[in-house]
């Protein structure tokens, strides 16, 4: 639990050789009781059979006990206890009695597992006679055999799985996270701001504030926007300006919320995605305050004149921070419905929100990113726009209504990409641009509509085209390896060594 009062998850790292004792669990397992029992057992000099008839049972009754191959009931541990002179608290303990009865305990639950049955490998006997060093190696290696599953399972599957479920859950919400907003209000009170806009001085505040100095370096690693040296207190910052940015608070901010929030190295996709929604979320909380965002788009409404365009230029941020924000904001303030899209020029959604009834394209799985949006749409057409000045409004009639949308495009050093907001048409009526006559009509995903060529071009084509697809690197790979996915962990560790304080 942070100081904030969010319940954060602190994620494991997975043991590597050597290997360390298993994770002491809440609720002690039959193996444990049983190598409790033992290791008592022959502590007192007791043999089986001794103790088989200090409680009445025959000695391959406690045998299987002992190999935790029986689930003991309370009667029986009471009856043991006293045999062994103990208390049933201690033969319930989760801890192992010694290291090597870890180890042992570990191994039988892995050839108990799913995992070393999948693999067909007869079982190792667990006894004295087998050594602690083979025992410590076999381990070892199932650990990495683990590791090696889990980072299999990282799919594209399991990422598209992972954001379809995180999309579901934001949904539910309205895209609005209390327990951030108060996050993001306590901090902006912990230094005095009480009002208006967020400037750069008051992000720089909210760092101190947090006990870090900041510093501006050229050579940060080239797959990071900031680096926080947590040993000393340090924010790094690229002196040659934020890429593919030109806002300096985002990225500073962006680096405090994953330290505020207490993020960790994530377990899985899923994880990840949370983490880095998290972390935009609350640095958009701290750059447009709930409080006065909201008075501004109540105005807004109250005038019929809500503009994304004039939340960007009343806060001076970015177009996509307004429009995410736009998103937290305006189903639980406003009672309006919305939808969100970032769309990369060749199509494929990139970002997407909704809980306003539009239909996305999406997959068997129902995952939308990846997708290509159909070519009617504002997020698409907006492209051939040659006005970059003005704002873009289109009305567009689909299959599951008439939805009105603004949308902009920005470049950035991966490409050209639309950013979009959409209302259904009975919400209209609070926006600006809501008199365009900008309006176009998709069928999708009926795939005559924009996804089969025409009759002429097929017939002239088919089977004389032979296109070599460019596919991105996140169709073929799992979750980025590494502590910090899509991080190169190395390039981070030598960047600060470099410029620690202590460096020789």
């Amino acid at each position: 639990m942070s100081r904030w009062g969010m319940a954060i998850t602190t994620p494991h790292r997975t043991p590597v050789a050597p290997p360390a004792p298993p994770q002491v669990t809440a609720e002690p397992d039959a193996l444990t009781i049983g190598r409790r029992i033992r290791h008592l057992r022959t502590q007192r000099g007791m043999t089986l059979e001794e103790l088989g008839d200090a409680i009445s049972r025959a000695p391959s009754q406690v045998s299987m006990l002992e190999n935790g191959k029986r689930e003991p009931t309370i009667a029986r541990l009471q009856a043991v206890a006293r045999a062994l002179g103990t208390s049933v608290d201690d033969l319930l303990s989760p801890e192992a009695p010694s290291r090597r009865d870890a180890l042992e305990i570990e191994l039988e639950r892995v050839q108990r597992g799913p995992l070393f049955s999948a693999l067909g490998v007869k079982p190792v006997r667990v006894g004295k006679s087998l050594p602690t060093d083979a025992l410590e190696a076999i381990v070892s290696l199932q650990a990495e055999l683990e590791r090696l599953h889990s980072e299999r399972a990282l799919t594209p599957e399991e990422a598209r799985r992972a954001n379809t479920e995180l999309r579901a859950d934001m949904r539910a919400q309205d895209n609005y996270f209390p327990d951030l907003e108060i996050v993001a209000r306590s901090l902006l009170d912990d230094v005095g701001h009480t009002r208006g806009p967020v400037p750069q001085r008051a992000a720089v505040d909210i760092a101190t504030h947090l006990g870090f100095s900041i510093h501006y370096e050229s050579d940060l690693p080239h797959s990071t926007r900031a680096v926080i040296d947590q040993r000393h207190h340090r924010v790094y910052l690229p002196s040659n300006g934020i890429r593919g940015r030109s806002d300096a608070r985002s990225a500073l901010l962006q680096a405090l919320a994953s330290h505020v929030l207490e993020h960790a190295e994530p377990r899985d996709y899923g994880e990840f995605l949370r983490q880095r929604v998290e972390a935009n979320y609350l640095c958009a909380a701290l750059l447009l305050p709930e409080r006065e965002a909201v008075k501004h788009l109540r105005e807004a409404k109250d005038a019929r004149a809500i503009s994304i365009e004039d939340l960007r230029d009343a806060f001076a941020v970015s177009y996509e921070t307004a429009a995410h924000r736009f998103t937290n904001l305006a189903t639980r303030h406003l009672g309006i419905g919305v939808h969100f899209m970032k769309v990369h020029e060749s199509g494929a959604i990139h970002k997407a929100y909704e809980n306003d009834g539009v239909r996305f394209p999406a997959d068997a799985l129902g995952t939308v990113e990846g997708q290509h949006v159909c070519k009617q749409w504002t997020a698409r057409v907006v492209f051939d726009v040659q006005d970059r000045l003005s704002p873009y409004y289109q009305y567009t009639d689909t299959p599951t209504g008439t939805y009105w949308c603004t949308s902009r495009v920005s470049d950035t050093p991966d490409g050209r990409f639309s950013v979009s907001v959409g209302v259904p048409y009975a919400q209209v009526k609070w926006f600006l641009g809501r008199q365009t006559t900008a309006r176009s009509t998709s069928r999708c995903p009926d795939e005559s509509c924009c996804r089969q060529p025409s009759r002429p071009l097929a017939d002239r084509w088919d089977g004389h085209a032979l296109p070599s697809a460019r596919p991105h690197a996140s169709m073929l790979a799992a979750m980025p390896s590494g502590a910090f996915p899509g991080v190169d962990t190395t390039a981070v560790y030598e960047f600060l060594e470099r410029h620690a304080p202590d460096a020789g």
